[in-house]
């Protein structure tokens, strides 16, 4: 599921799509291009990118009908998917995500908001004061908001939810019995640019933030929206403070993740994950199930299911006693 807050400007051409970009020598039939979409989500009529070899499995199922890639890459994809060669793969990836969602690059504060007293939500839900609610934002039943807190357009919040003081949310589902503590920014863009000596080009970010039941998102803690996939919280997992989640990252159900951990975009994690405090896991890694990281681990490998680990580079737990007695 893409953002369904950003308002799509497509159908367009694909003809169109790839001169924009500066691909002018490629040229197709009059397709038309709904959307923008990663290759698990795409499907007919749809465009999607293969920037590495190690999507190769998802590239081989993808149903999108065209896909951003390198002369390299293009056997990866299926006789369905037109290959569109680029020598910058993601450069223009974010140059058709901003023709289709002008408005996801920049993250400007909410000008629609006003006091909760104004709303129709100020009787039923328990509120702070200074409390500020923008548009199109839904809030269940038995619900309380902290002081100085901003619910910006674009959130829905399930039933027996607890919002702490001094939070922003936006762009975020919210499902229900979820607790978050104060000072969380939660939904903001996340860190996608491309450097550039004059001025970088941010990358558009189109996707949500999804909060599952009975989850907990400890103080000060940050998590960002998807680029073009969501961000996930899954059930029951409880997040200690000062905990960032980058883009796209993808946590299980039952986890539970220290204080001042970081995660790096578009990692996911299985089930019943538990990471030691000031852990660090790069960038589009894959944990397993039950696995253990212990504190001050620095990830940068896959880890498979039942496994514990601990050091940098994070190895078996027993190899890393041994070398360190």
């Amino acid at each position: 599921m893409s953002n369904p807050f950003f308002k799509n400007t497509g159908p367009h051409e694909i003809n169109f799509l790839i001169s924009s970009i500066g691909l002018k020598n490629q040229k197709f039939n009059e397709d038309k291009i709904n959307d923008i979409r990663d290759l698990h989500s795409s499907k007919n009529s749809q465009i999607t990118f293969l920037n590495s070899k190690k999507y190769d499995k998802l590239a081989n199922n993808t149903e999108a009908s065209y896909c951003i890639t390198t002369e390299n890459l293009k056997s990866s994809l299926p006789k369905n998917c037109n290959p569109i060669i680029s020598d910058n793969v993601l450069l223009h990836v974010a140059l058709i995500t901003k023709i289709f969602y002008p408005d996801s690059v920049t993250d400007d504060f909410d000008l629609s908001v006003e006091n909760i007293e104004k709303t129709e939500h100020n009787i039923k839900v328990k509120h702070g004061k200074n409390v500020l609610i923008g548009k199109n934002v839904s809030i269940g039943s038995n619900c309380s908001i902290g002081h100085n807190t901003i619910i910006e357009k674009n959130v829905i919040i399930g039933d027996n939810c607890n919002i702490g003081s001094n939070t922003i949310i936006r762009n975020t589902i919210i499902k229900n019995n979820v607790y978050i503590l104060d000072g969380c920014v939660i939904g903001k863009k996340g860190f996608g640019f491309f450097p550039n000596r004059d001025c970088n080009f941010r990358y558009p970010q189109i996707g949500v933030v999804i909060i599952e039941d009975n989850a907990e998102i400890g103080c000060g803690s940050t998590i960002d929206r998807g680029s073009l996939s969501n961000t996930v919280i899954g059930k029951n997992t409880y997040l200690d403070n000062q905990i960032h989640v980058a883009h796209n990252v993808k946590i299980g159900e039952n986890c539970i993740i220290a204080g001042q951990v970081g995660f790096a975009g578009s990692s996911i994690l299985g089930n019943n994950v538990m990471i030691g405090g000031q852990a660090g896991i790069s960038g589009h890694l894959k944990i397993g199930n039950n696995v253990q990281i212990g504190g001050g681990s620095g990830v940068i490998k896959d880890i498979p299911d039942n496994t514990k680990v601990m050091g940098y580079p994070a190895k078996d737990l027993k190899n890393f006693i041994r070398e360190n007695k």
